[in-house]
């Protein structure tokens, strides 16, 4: 396997991996988000915990696509290539961030000796859901739109992937970016109807690119010669 190949398919690893990860972990931390009251109970926090280490998997997953993908974009335009990258680093510190709060919330419900007024620990507990909620709204959100949409024109710019794959890329980035936007003014909720609708483009790109790389890996890009195979040397007779 080709060193180029391998960049593909880890590449594509990361990208899988990441959306496992948060989509277990957001279920795992349902007793934390969708329970105001879940900071004056008792009980094993596994599950939450477990949601914890998921979320911090998705968090290196994110990184190690930026990471990986570097090289290989950079030949295309390496300011681009560098914004997605730095864009990546960013989001994975908006996703540790959420993780924090939530970890915040056990560490209250731990502490929770019956000393501290319930009013005052339900309440910190929505301040703390609600800044996991800010940062996923900025994370998975508004810089995904914007990292999604500069690695959608290096792939369509490059051919590295097919360009039906790109243009998913090119319509989802812009469209998280809006949703998240209209969430952010009151549009409408963050968990909702259509904030799933605009979010799914950008699932279904980040999909269809992940089985892409790591099924056929990059196609020859005729914008930089050297993502291509050697070509042979003919001999003259």
């Amino acid at each position: 396997m080709s060193s180029t190949r391998r960049t593909a398919v880890v590449a594509g690893v990361f990208f899988v991996v990441a959306a496992v990860a948060a989509i277990a972990a957001k279920l795992l931390w349902q007793p934390v988000l969708g329970n105001p009251d879940y900071v004056l109970g008792t009980g094993a926090d596994t599950g939450v915990l477990l949601g914890g280490l998921l979320e911090f998997v998705t968090a290196v997953s994110v990184l190690g696509t930026g990471v990986a993908l570097y090289p290989v974009v950079k030949r295309q335009n390496e300011g681009v290539a560098l914004g997605y990258a730095l864009g990546r680093v960013l989001e994975g510190a908006t996703i540790v961030a959420g993780l924090a709060t939530v970890m915040a919330v056990v560490a209250l419900r731990r502490g929770n000796t019956g000393s501290t007024d319930d009013g005052t620990l339900v309440a910190a507990q929505e301040s703390l859901v609600a800044l996991h909620d800010a940062m996923f709204l900025l994370g998975p959100g508004l810089i995904i739109g914007v990292n999604t949409l500069l690695l959608a024109y290096l792939m369509y710019r490059s051919r590295l992937v097919p360009r039906w794959i790109a243009v998913i890329g090119l319509v989802g980035g812009p469209l998280v970016f809006v949703s998240s936007t209209a969430v952010l003014f009151g549009a409408y909720e963050q968990v909702s109807a259509f904030a799933g609708l605009g979010a799914f483009p950008v699932f279904a790109w980040e999909m269809s690119l992940a089985v892409y790389l790591i099924a056929k890996g990059f196609k020859p890009s005729p914008v930089d010669g050297r993502t291509a195979p050697p070509q042979a040397v003919l001999s003259p007779a």
